[in-house]
């Protein structure tokens, strides 16, 4: 167990992290992994949506019910505060942020409500406990306590409310949503705390399913290219350096509304951001956070912001933060790890391919 974001968190269960995390991407398997320490909010009123939009850099007004989206919390400098995924209902959006920023989080919020002219208003939701349940077989799993709900109209990005029922009769409402932090399928389930410890061992009776921690997460994540706030983006970086311009809808880029959209928009227009979020794989030991990385001429060039073994690849990978002229694939830069000097290719990411459920 280790102190994570105020919470003391298991970094890995009895199987250890290495086989939690091949297990994860193994067929017809599924990994469940506690994340009741993320934050769960509840935006509501008739202007919810306007009001969410000056705080977060995506178009929720495109969102049609039950469709959930990747946005980012910006501060006036353009700086990412949060990650957050939001989620559109026909009475409210719900809003799950990361567990250390929550407090955060929130103080910017009401900070931006007081000035607001609209209807609207935050909750923090306390009473609902948060799990996700990730890999190939996790939607079989979650039909085996509610054959009648239909997951394959439920593509990723999407979330239902619906009841699942356990062996003993219980039933529980949750909040499904099809989306994870593993490049695999699967789903984050909100479920009511007094229920939680009966849900997750439910998910544990099935033997498809093992428990994961946070060093499987972790490695899951990194090969997925998935960023970890206060490590690959902070608030002083912004969407167009962490290369997540995606999250910015076309609307928004014309209409902007959310702080930081000055400088924003003139690094993504012009071109003035002066370093890029890279993904690289190096042949020998991981290059760990904090790393620099250095050119041909031994100039220091970027910093290294996430770096482990690949146990789906069988190498080490990392992220960085480089001089955007060095930022193209196949770039060859050095870095040192235990004391060596070693190789470092920029790759594209994700370095594992992603394995999200689409409709056919």
């Amino acid at each position: 167990m280790v102190p994570f974001a105020g919470y003391s968190m298991p970094v890995q269960y009895k199987a250890g992290v290495l086989q939690s995390h091949l297990h994860t991407r193994e067929q017809d398997k599924a990994s469940l992994f506690d994340v009741s320490h993320m934050g769960q909010l509840r935006i509501t009123g008739k202007d919810r949506l306007q009001f969410l939009e000056s705080v977060v850099v995506g178009d929720l007004q495109a969102l049609g019910s039950g469709e959930a989206k990747l946005s980012l919390i910006t501060n006036d400098q353009g700086g990412i505060i949060d990650d957050c995924v939001v989620s559109r209902y026909d009475d409210h959006l719900y809003v799950v942020v990361n567990a250390g920023n929550q407090d955060v989080d929130l103080v910017h919020m009401h900070k931006l409500l007081e000035g607001f002219k609209g209807d609207a208003a935050i909750e923090r939701i306390q009473d609902r406990a948060l799990v996700a349940l990730q890999g190939p077989g996790a939607a079989d799993v979650v039909e085996t306590l509610n054959p009648n709900v239909n997951l394959k109209d439920v593509e990723f990005m999407h979330g239902v409310f619906t009841p699942l029922k356990l062996k003993d009769g219980k039933q529980l409402d949750v909040i499904l949503t099809r989306c994870g932090y593993t490049g695999e399928d699967g789903f984050e389930i909100s479920v009511l705390s007094k229920d939680a410890e009966t849900f997750a061992r439910a998910l544990l009776d099935d033997e498809r399913v093992l428990e994961a921690g946070l060093g499987a997460r972790d490695s899951l994540r990194l090969e997925a290219g998935l960023c970890l706030h206060g490590h690959d983006i902070t608030d002083k970086i912004t969407p167009i350096e962490a290369t997540l311009a995606w999250t910015i809808g076309k609307r928004r880029r014309e209409e902007g509304g959310f702080p930081g959209h000055g400088i924003i928009m003139d690094q993504l227009k012009n071109k003035t951001a002066t370093q890029k979020r890279v993904g690289f794989v190096v042949d020998g030991a991981a290059a760990r956070e904090g790393a620099e990385l250095f050119d041909a001429d031994d100039n220091v060039v970027g910093h290294v912001t996430s770096g482990t073994f690949s146990p789906s690849l069988k190498q080490a990978i990392g992220m960085a933060y480089v001089n955007k002229s060095l930022g193209k694939i196949g770039t060859e830069l050095h870095v040192k790890a235990r004391k060596k000097t070693q190789k470092a290719v920029i790759t594209k990411m994700p370095f594992v391919p992603a394995n999200y459920y689409k409709k056919e």
